[in-house]
């Protein structure tokens, strides 16, 4: 064998071996690569799973920043928290010709609240709360893109029932309305049933839990509900937080001292107690403690109160009526309460009567009293 020959055949070993290696070679590497794309597809929508919250939990944690706006005229309209401040974001036509208002929390503290902005050709106005300095507020997504089929959840007071949730979707974008005095445009048509005393309450993003728009105005027939897109209003209601308005239009005085409405006082008390036991529920043992009157506190502790709810897995009310007694209300409940006893569920039916009364103008749960 010559030479040459040799070295041809060696040389086309060499080919054959280094092609084999570079095929296996690129082979194993798409196939890493393949594996690596499908394993970070995977964690994205694993984690794209995970940042979406329960609806529930979403309405529990908002409900804690959104606030009834009462004024001295009987009228009611929503707000909710904007920033640490203590300032609330609601409709100029909730609080037109107001300077001061009352704000109503969802555990039924209330609070002095001062008109600091107004605007006459936005439906937007701000209200400072001193007691709410330093809470976190609601997180706003002004830069969301919103589409027609997105969730929402509206959240606010109609006809004065406070916390009260509707669901719905996005049925429109870029609509405008009249609605004398304020031209709205580029809002909102909102599916979510809303009524008087919503206005002013936050347009939430089902998947985020973030405030996307005010809700603002409705059209009865059909009942079609309207929301200002949050990115509208923010730069407004920013001067305001920063440099409060010194001149408001139609200002008149709230009277602090007026004389607590009876039917008013029959519907929070009915809500307070719904509030203790959905607080109970998601064992949120501070909120329900702090519901308690003063002498209740000072005569079991929160460690005390704590341990007597903690077998408790739920309570649903099966019946609740309330009663007039003065300056007191007395809430008649019947309670399907489940605990867990040695491993197992034991469910049994309690009648309890709750007195309300008010103190420092809060509604307090003041005694319990078990029927036998």
């Amino acid at each position: 064998m010559t030479r040459r020959l040799k070295f041809s055949m060696i040389l086309s070993i060499l080919i054959l071996l280094l092609g084999s290696f570079g095929f296996i070679y690129i082979k194993d590497e798409a196939s890493s690569k393949i594996q690596a794309e499908s394993m970070i597809l995977n964690t994205e929508n694993e984690n794209d799973r995970q940042i979406i919250p329960e609806i529930k939990d979403i309405i529990r944690e908002a409900q804690k920043k959104v606030v009834m706006v009462e004024l001295d005229d009987g009228t009611v309209g929503s707000g909710f928290l904007f920033n640490d401040r203590g300032d609330i974001i609601t409709n100029a036509h909730v609080v037109d010709g107001a300077a001061s208002v009352k704000i109503r929390t969802t555990d039924a503290k209330g609070y002095d609240g001062q008109v600091i902005g107004i605007s006459t050709e936005t439906d937007v106005a701000l209200i400072r709360v001193e007691g709410l300095e330093g809470i976190d507020p609601l997180p706003l997504s002004p830069s969301l893109s919103v589409e027609i089929g997105d969730e929402i959840l509206a959240l606010g007071s109609p006809l004065g029932f406070q916390n009260t949730v509707t669901t719905g979707i996005i049925s429109g974008t870029d609509r405008e309305l009249h609605v004398e005095p304020y031209v709205y445009e580029n809002v909102y048509q909102i599916s979510a049933p809303i009524a008087p005393g919503n206005s002013g309450g936050p347009l939430i993003d089902r998947k985020t839990g973030h405030v996307i728009g005010i809700n603002s105005a409705r059209i009865e027939q059909g009942s079609i509900g309207f929301s200002i897109p949050i990115s509208t209003i923010l730069p407004l209601v920013n001067v305001w937080s920063e440099t409060p308005m010194r001149n408001l239009p139609s200002i008149k005085s709230f009277d602090v001292s007026q004389q607590i409405d009876k039917n008013k006082m029959l519907e929070t008390s009915d809500y307070v107690i719904s509030y203790f036991i959905e607080s109970i529920n998601f064992k949120d043992f501070v909120t329900a403690y702090s519901l308690l009157g003063s002498d209740w506190q000072s005569e079991m502790d929160y460690d005390t109160f704590r341990k007597k709810y903690l077998d408790i897995t739920n309570i649903r009310i099966e019946k609740l009526t309330t009663e007039d007694k003065g300056n007191e209300v007395e809430v008649q409940t019947s309670l399907s309460i489940t605990t867990r006893e040695n491993q197992e569920e034991v469910i049994k039916t309690e009648e309890i009567s709750f007195l309300i009364a008010y103190e420092n103008d809060q509604a307090k749960i003041i005694s319990q009293e078990i029927e036998k």
